[in-house]
């Protein structure tokens, strides 16, 4: 199950969620819900710790 790096929620089929790599080390995928987005919560990355968004 895929979830929101955020709030942990599944976003299985849920439009306006995106997915990238890690802005600093490139190495974990981040995953954002359209909520955690528009209200710009906190995601920390489990490979080197950055926390965006910035």
């Amino acid at each position: 199950m895929e979830q929101c790096s955020s709030c942990k929620a599944n976003i299985a089929n849920k439009p306006g969620t995106v997915t990238f790599a890690c802005p600093q080390c490139g190495k974990t995928t981040i995953i954002r819900c359209p909520n955690c987005r528009k209200t710009a919560a906190k995601y920390i990355c489990s490979e080197c710790g950055f926390e965006g968004p910035n």
